[in-house]
């Protein structure tokens, strides 16, 4: 179980939103490359990062603070989302050494996209799904799009993405704790692995997600939590190398 830092970007700093809303943010910092520098010497093997701008745009904003972040750590696996709409530009970001690109609401509007990518680019594409009750968000969580999560995550493992990171909006930023019941329910409907994130708050909620990794739950990320400091990185990461074993 790996516990992926996040660093969502917006307007070239490190923030947090509440509920996925751009103006119920919070910003720990306006050096996103250093923020990053801390959670490797702090021993994550995964980095997760949004470009929240991109998101809403349609099209990278932050690329160039992200380019910045995966340059100055070529050894830390990046998995990117946030405006990934196109070929060109998952071909951008994967030139400049990121390892994963999510894509978000252009998976859901038009499915064929997802089953092009993933046959042009084999193990460099995952989709997340942002859900409320059971249905999945789109254009930054703006809009419901009354698709089922389960049923769009059989698709996505039909055209061969890497993983699902499922998010549960209603806890996103809130620090209410995981929603281990529904992320273990996707993982159990599909084969492809699943990353929690969501609402994650403290070592009990990795230590629950633990519990279920069984099911496909491999990974979970983290962001206002060890921020805020609710949740020690450090310790998370040790525990869950723990309960792993």
């Amino acid at each position: 179980m790996l516990v992926i830092p996040a660093i969502d970007l917006k307007d070239g700093k490190c923030v947090r939103l509440r509920q996925g809303r751009m103006d119920d943010d919070t910003v720990f910092s306006d050096d996103p490359v250093a923020v990053a520098g801390r959670w490797v010497k702090a021993g994550a093997r995964r980095l997760h990062i949004v470009d929240l701008n991109g998101a809403f745009a349609g099209k990278p904003v932050n690329g160039e603070v992200i380019e910045a972040i995966v340059k100055a750590y070529p050894d830390l696996p990046v998995q990117v989302g946030g405006g990934i709409r196109d070929e060109d530009t998952i071909q951008a970001y994967l030139d400049f050494g990121v390892r994963w690109v999510i894509l978000g609401t252009k998976a859901v509007n038009a499915p064929h996209f997802v089953s092009d990518v993933c046959a042009e680019f084999p193990s460099h594409i995952i989709v997340g799904l942002d859900a409320k009750n059971g249905k999945v968000a789109i254009d930054g969580w703006s809009k419901m799009s009354g698709h089922d999560v389960v049923d769009l995550a059989k698709k996505y493992q039909d055209d061969g993405v890497d993983a699902i990171v499922y998010t549960d909006i209603g806890r996103d930023g809130m620090l209410t704790g995981v929603n281990v019941e529904a992320t273990k329910r996707l993982a159990d409907s599909i084969s492809i692995p699943v990353i929690a994130s969501g609402g994650i708050t403290n070592l009990d909620d990795i230590r629950k997600l633990c519990e279920a990794a069984d099911s496909g739950i491999i990974g979970a990320i983290t962001g206002r939590a060890i921020y805020e400091g609710t949740l020690d990185f450090a310790a998370a990461q040790k525990l869950a190398d723990e309960l792993s074993r």
